[in-house]
């Protein structure tokens, strides 16, 4: 087997351990809203409600805004188990892609006939997604810098086609003079491709917008349990009392679905995440980065980076942990054999950054699904909704997925409904331990693909052909 450039250009041990001594374990981007964020009080007894939405991350918002802007003198109420954006929603890595099918490969192996529209309608999301940011004055730190994927290895190459008007082609060279790295081989700019924000920010933000409309928003109040009976409201559960609403959506992301029959439509996949102090205006003039683009790489087991608003580096990815049994514990949070890992990746791409520390370090759970990307589903007819399985790009299709329930809702037929991409269920998962055996079956044959040319071997080939994936 092959070696990868991070085996082959290991930093000196001494360098990672220097740079995690002071690391402090939590999530940057929700420490630094903590003080700033709105408080929201927990709900205190039974409730009636035209809408209810169960979930107080980026779906959940972006629903609950759409519900109540287009219907003001409906009452809606946003129901969080805990706070506002704490979960995948405030952990991830900030990026706003403008793909709503986790890149256009995922589109073209899945819905070939439906390319051109998906692609559209993504840059037109994105583009809404930058408007309503700008026209509401949302603090977010969005920048709209274009995402630059990057190869490693010589192989990765063959990845990038010929440039056209939104992917630009880069030898070594051109990339280096974007971001200089020794271990770029070259790459592909796409320039309307991604933004930047603060994912934090965005959530609270969000909900401070849907405040302002009339949306009332409840956390500490967690939905237990779900019933419909033809021609009555529809029942909601809750830790403080009962909610009975008309039509309800479920924007529970990764957490166990009401709707039994989706309980094996996602799994968690564990991420993780490393944040550097503010670099100096000298580290930083080291490296480039001047155009501040979104960064990934082009393995199996692939990098995400990206520059804040002070200038500190985020670096993750690379290890999708999932835990036999499926369960979402706090404690699988902290794996320091990850976020080393991670620490001795970023001093191979950036060597010149040697004594650089990180001052934070955290994980997120995503919803992974086998098609990589939101699937929709219904019940009671139509009047309970439901969105899941973003699998790690979900920050730019949240708001995808709110247009299309809301459209649902109203009993809209659209372009968006019609998708194939929306009416189509993914293949579940199995059931333990069948799970367990197959992710990590994934695991392992990524790896050996990563040394090995890239080259997929049978399990893959077997498993692209009946279209059940694992990513994150």
């Amino acid at each position: 087997m092959e070696t990868t450039v991070f085996e082959r250009q290991r930093p000196a041990a001494k360098i990672i351990e220097d740079s995690l001594a002071e690391t402090k374990f939590g999530c940057y981007w929700i420490e630094d809203v903590e003080e700033s964020a709105a408080r929201y009080p927990a709900l205190t007894g039974d409730l009636t409600a035209d809408y209810a939405v169960v979930g107080g991350g980026f779906a959940g918002l972006w629903t609950a805004i759409k519900l109540k802007t287009e219907h003001p003198d409906r009452k809606v109420v946003l129901l969080e188990g805990m706070r506002i954006g704490w979960a995948a929603s405030g952990r991830n890595g900030g990026f706003c892609e403008a793909s709503i099918t986790h890149g256009e490969p995922n589109a073209e192996a899945r819905w070939p006939d439906e390319v051109d529209a998906l692609y559209r309608l993504g840059q037109e999301n994105l583009d809404e997604i930058e408007r309503f940011v700008t026209e509401n004055k949302l603090d977010v730190d969005f920048e709209r810098t274009g995402q630059l994927s990057v190869a490693n290895e010589e192989y990765q190459l063959e990845y990038f086609e010929e440039s056209d008007e939104d992917h630009i082609v880069l030898d070594a060279e051109q990339v280096k003079a974007r971001i200089n790295s020794p271990t770029f081989h070259g790459g592909v700019f796409s320039p309307k491709e991604n933004a930047n924000v603060h994912p934090a920010k965005l959530a609270a933000e969000l909900a401070r917008h849907a405040a302002s409309l009339g949306v009332e928003i409840y956390e500490q109040t967690r939905v237990t349990g779900l019933n419909g009976r033809a021609d009555e409201p529809i029942e909601l559960e809750t830790t403080a009392g009962t909610v009975w609403a008309n039509q309800v959506a479920l924007c529970t992301n990764v957490f166990p679905s009401l709707l039994k029959r989706y309980a094996f439509h996602t799994i968690p996949v564990y991420d993780y995440v490393l944040m550097t102090e503010p670099l100096s205006d000298e580290q930083l003039a080291s490296i480039g980065w001047e155009g501040r683009e979104g960064l990934a790489d082009s393995a199996n087991q692939f990098h995400y980076s990206r520059l804040t608003k002070d200038n500190r580096i985020l670096w993750g990815g690379y290890d999708a942990v999932y835990h036999t049994g499926g369960r979402i514990k706090p404690k699988y949070e902290d794996r320091i054999e990850s976020h080393r890992k991670l620490a001795s990746h970023f001093f191979t791409t950036f060597p010149q950054l040697a004594g650089v520390k990180f001052s934070h370090r955290w994980a997120g759970v995503i919803d992974s699904s086998t098609r990589f990307c939101a699937f929709f589903g219904q019940a009671h007819g139509g009047r309970v909704q439901y969105v899941a399985g973003f699998t790690g790009l979900g920050v730019g299709a949240t708001h995808f997925a709110a247009d299309v329930m809301v459209d649902r809702f109203a009993g809209r037929t659209t372009e968006r409904t019609e998708l194939e991409m929306v009416k189509q269920m993914p293949l579940p998962f199995p059931p333990e331990p069948a799970a367990a055996i197959g992710v990590n079956m994934f695991r392992w044959s990524f790896d050996r693909a990563d040394h090995n040319g890239g080259k997929r071997n049978l399990f893959l080939k077997a498993m692209d052909a009946i279209g059940f994936g694992f990513d994150s």
